[in-house]
């Protein structure tokens, strides 16, 4: 099969991605073998390109988002038969989606929303599964009509799926940075009730649109940027998740207010092994979310063709820290 794929890491100015041919993956038991219609581009991609090289003469095949059509099944699956069209995010440790086709854990993906095509799919699984268990499966939050939460990066894939899931499924109040004239438009068309400037003081942001504490907070890039604003606005009790990756994270201050924090990454069940039917239940949920109109795609880009300067222009957008929504690949 084609792909594309690297052997050492390197810098997008270096850009080593080529195309290649692969043997078809190997199924396990439980592993469905997917024809992939295309593939989202998520920073995790470009990360791993800088930071991890080929073994043992393997090369390394990125992407972790999926939306295809199933070719065969492992001897262990029941839930799908060859020929369902399904979307999922996929596992680290694993080849990728930059391919032909991809072998991916059948409890981790879901029949794909009907009302949507491929690659509108494709943009949503991996963005999806974050904002869901960073926010939506953490029953300790218990959001609710009086509730509100600050959402920092609101533009972004996670930040845009985040946004659709908290108004479809809580009551809260979400409130979203942002500051450029289109990001502002586009996190306001996810349903933001409210859009306050990243670069200006949070706490008197908030005050000026009658809001003193938060009772959550989701941070998606750049959170230890606030730290000492957000020790002042999240409430007592109150929560921080995040998912970005800061050097040093010192949170003594948020000790007197009991402020918790927690970490997500959607690829911890994955690589843990640990409860990975939930994901795939998650994605069915947001099917079921988009089908009946509450959840839309948050795919902003489409480039047509899976080649190396398409793959190479994704990566140099997501690096520069400019984008809106999610870059989806088609086949």
């Amino acid at each position: 099969m084609k792909a594309l794929g690297y052997d050492k890491a390197h810098s997008v100015a270096d850009f080593q991605i080529k195309e290649l041919e692969l043997p078809q993956p190997e199924l396990r038991p439980l592993d469905v073998l997917v024809d992939v219609k295309a593939f989202s581009v998520n920073p995790v991609d470009y990360k791993i390109r800088i930071s991890r090289s080929g073994k043992d003469g393997q090369p390394v095949v990125l992407g972790w988002d999926v939306a295809g059509v199933i070719s065969a099944i492992g001897s262990g699956v029941k839930k799908f038969e060859v020929g369902d069209e399904v979307y999922g995010a996929g596992d680290l440790t694993r080849p990728g989606s930059y391919a032909e086709q991809v072998a991916i854990d059948s409890r981790v993906i879901a029949l794909k929303p009907k009302t949507i095509d491929f690659a509108e799919a494709a943009a949503l699984p991996l963005t999806s599964l974050t904002a869901w268990e960073a926010m939506i499966s953490r029953s300790e939050m218990n959001l609710n009509e009086a509730s509100h939460v600050l959402i920092i990066g609101g533009a972004g894939g996670v930040g845009s799926i985040a946004i659709q899931l908290l108004k479809s499924l809580t009551k809260a109040k979400v409130i979203v940075t942002a500051s450029r004239e289109d990001s502002v438009k586009w996190v306001k068309s996810m349903g933001a009730d409210y859009v306050i400037d990243y670069r200006k003081d949070l706490d008197r942001e908030l005050n000026e649109i009658g809001i003193k504490e938060v009772d959550a907070v989701f941070g998606t890039n750049h959170t230890e940027k606030y730290l000492s604003q957000l020790s002042k606005i999240i409430r007592p009790f109150g929560h921080l998740a995040l998912i970005d990756d800061p050097a040093i994270f010192d949170v003594v201050s948020f000790k007197a207010r009991s402020i918790s924090v927690h970490w997500e990454l959607m690829f911890t069940k994955t690589l843990f092994g640990y409860k990975l039917e939930t994901q795939g239940e998650i994605l069915s949920e947001v099917a079921r979310l988009v089908d009946e109109g509450k959840v839309k795609t948050t795919m902003t880009s489409r480039f047509n063709g899976a080649s190396v300067d398409n793959i190479k222009k994704a990566h140099e957008i997501l690096e520069s820290g400019s984008s809106i929504g999610k870059i989806v690949v088609e086949r």
